[in-house]
C-alpha cells in the first residue's frame, strides 16, 4: 500500500507541474463531471488476448472527473466464464488520471490497478498519454508494469468521424500495439480497428452500438496471442452496445 500510495502521489505531482510550466495549458470545465455505464459484448480481448471464449461479458464503468483529474472504477463480468460453476466477476480495475491540453497537443498520465481473479498478484501501471488536434487524431500512449514485471505496452492510434445524418456520426479507429516484456518478447503485437456510432437518447443518455477486430501484426505475435487466449486464435471479431449516463 505504501508503493501505491507514492505511485499516486507521484502521478498528481507530475500533472501539476506538467500544467503548470506548460503555457497556455487549458483544464477542464470547472465543474464535476460523472458518467456511468454498461457495456455488454460478445467476447472480452484486450490487448489482442481474449479472455473469454464463447461467452458473452457484461462490463459496467463509472467514472468522475474535476479540472482534468478523474477516476474510473470498471468491472469485467463473464457470464459463463472458463473453468468456473456460475457467474462472476473475473477483473476489476482502478484508474486515476489526470488530462489536459496546450493549444493542439493533448496529454494525460495516469495510474491503474489491476484486481484479476486467477493470477498470483494483481498488477500496475502507469501510463503517459500525448495526442493531437490535426487529421486522424493521432494519439501515442505508453503503459509501464510497475508491479509484477517491468513489461512496456505502446500503441499509435487515430481516429475519424465521418457524419451521416444530422446529429450523427460514424466514429472509426485504428491501432497498432507494441509489446516489451522480461521474456524477451519484443514485438510489434496487435492491431485493432473500431466502428462505433452514438445515438443519444435524452440530455443524460446515450445508446453506442460497437464492432472491433483485432489480430496479430508478427508471426511471433501470432503464436503469443493464440496461447494466451482463451479461444486459441490471434484475431478476434467482437462487438456489442453500451449504455452511457452522463451527468
Amino acid at each position: 500500500m505504501k508503493s501505491t500510495a507514492r505511485t499516486i502521489l507521484m502521478i498528481g505531482l507530475i500533472a501539476l507541474g506538467i500544467s503548470t510550466m506548460i503555457p497556455g495549458a487549458v483544464l477542464a470545465e470547472d465543474k464535476p463531471e460523472a458518467d456511468l455505464s454498461t457495456g455488454i459484448y460478445s467476447q472480452y480481448v484486450w490487448r489482442g488476448f481474449a479472455f473469454s471464449d464463447s461467452s458473452m461479458v457484461i462490463q459496467p464503468s463509472m467514472s468522475v472527473s474535476y479540472k482534468g483529474f478523474g477516476a474510473n472504477f470498471w468491472g469485467n463480468l463473464d457470464t459463463d466464464m472458463v473453468g468456473a460453476d456460475s457467474k462472476d466477476f473475473n477483473e476489476t480495475d482502478l484508474t486515476l488520471s489526470y488530462d489536459g491540453s496546450a493549444g493542439k497537443i493533448g496529454y494525460g498520465v495516469g495510474w491503474i490497478y489491476y484486481n484479476v481473479d486467477g493470477t498470483d498478484d494483481d498488477t500496475q501501471e502507469v501510463y503517459v498519454s500525448m495526442s493531437a488536434d490535426a487529421m486522424l487524431a493521432p494519439t501515442l500512449t505508453v503503459y509501464a508494469d510497475i508491479e509484477s514485471s517491468s513489461a512496456i505496452y505502446a500503441t499509435l492510434g487515430v481516429s475519424h468521424s465521418v457524419p451521416v445524418a444530422e446529429g450523427m456520426a460514424l466514429d472509426l479507429g485504428a491501432q497498432i500495439g507494441y509489446m516489451d516484456n522480461d521474456a524477451g518478447y519484443s514485438e510489434f503485437h496487435d492491431g485493432l480497428i473500431s466502428a462505433s456510432m452514438s445515438f443519444t437518447v435524452n440530455n443524460y443518455l446515450s445508446i453506442t452500438p460497437e464492432l472491433y477486430y483485432s489480430f496479430a501484426l508478427t508471426n511471433d505475435s501470432e503464436l503469443a496471442i493464440a496461447g494466451g487466449s482463451e479461444d486459441g486464435d490471434d484475431s478476434h471479431v467482437f462487438g456489442g452496445v453500451s449504455a452511457s449516463f452522463a451527468f
